[in-house]
């Protein structure tokens, strides 16, 4: 019997026994492996994620950023179909992001609603805390309100909840009276549900779901939502590659009139 021969009948003996003839079961599994390393290396550089709202439902979008993000051309940024940018202010009671000034000056020049935010900490006064972004934070009249980040960076010894209310409230009231707008408190839902739930502190919720848009079943109305924590986008070098994305939650005309102050 020739080779040939005997190439052809294994393959008919296997199409008889219902199965496929194993050079196609090889580059099935082959085809299905790179599908798998290609999904999780887009997923990883940011080009798919888990949410994808869609333009119509969610027009208005903005972007956080931070000196991470390097060098920011923010005319580039605003070409994308970005309306906002809320840039990292301080942290604690002591620092201030090297990039921040320029970005402020920058991002307004653009065209942009900006705002700035405080990285909160849960090691140090809240009053010191309201000095260091204060000072630093200019009081601009047609800049989105202030923000306060609050989220876990670390997993143990973690302040109970009344001592975190507690220096929110400090926090809040003085960038109220400061800025003259309710402040906005960037959380994530398990630190919402360990230190804000059921509380009666004044604020506008920006919620961080990266999974699933946010429910009212697990938070209450939200106005702003972090959908994709490593965006990419045209416009900044020299840093981290991946940027947050954002929405705000109603239309442009909503947007406007929350951008003026009026809540």
């Amino acid at each position: 019997m020739s080779e040939t021969t005997e190439h052809l009948t294994e393959e008919n003996a296997a199409r008889t026994d219902g199965k496929p003839p194993r050079r196609h079961r090889l580059l099935l599994a082959g085809t299905v492996l790179l599908c798998a390393v290609l999904t999780v290396q887009l997923f990883r550089n940011g080009v798919l994620w888990f949410n994808m709202p869609s333009r119509k439902a969610y027009p208005v979008r903005g972007v956080d950023a931070s000196h991470y993000q390097g060098q920011m051309d923010w005319q580039t940024i605003a070409s994308q179909g970005i309306s906002f940018a809320f840039l990292k202010a301080t942290e604690g009671s002591g620092t201030v992001d090297d990039c921040f000034a320029e970005n402020w000056e920058n991002a307004r020049a653009a065209g942009l609603s900006v705002g700035a935010y405080h990285f909160f900490s849960f090691d140090s006064a809240a009053e010191t805390q309201a000095d260091n972004y204060c000072a630093v934070v200019p009081e601009c009249d047609d800049a989105l309100p202030p923000v306060i980040d609050l989220e876990f960076y670390r997993s143990d010894n973690l302040p109970e909840p009344d001592e975190v209310r507690r220096n929110l409230r400090i926090l809040l009231e003085r960038m109220r009276s400061t800025y003259g707008k309710k402040p906005i408190i960037y959380t994530t839902r398990s630190c919402w549900s360990r230190y804000l739930a059921d509380t009666d502190l004044d604020y506008t919720l920006w919620i961080r779901s990266i999974y699933t848009e946010p429910s009212n079943s697990y938070v209450p109305e939200w106005t702003f939502w972090q959908y994709n924590p490593r965006g990419m986008l045209d416009g900044y070098t020299g840093g981290e590659v991946l940027i947050d994305l954002n929405i705000f939650r109603g239309t442009e005309a909503d947007f406007r009139k929350y951008a003026e102050g009026e809540e």
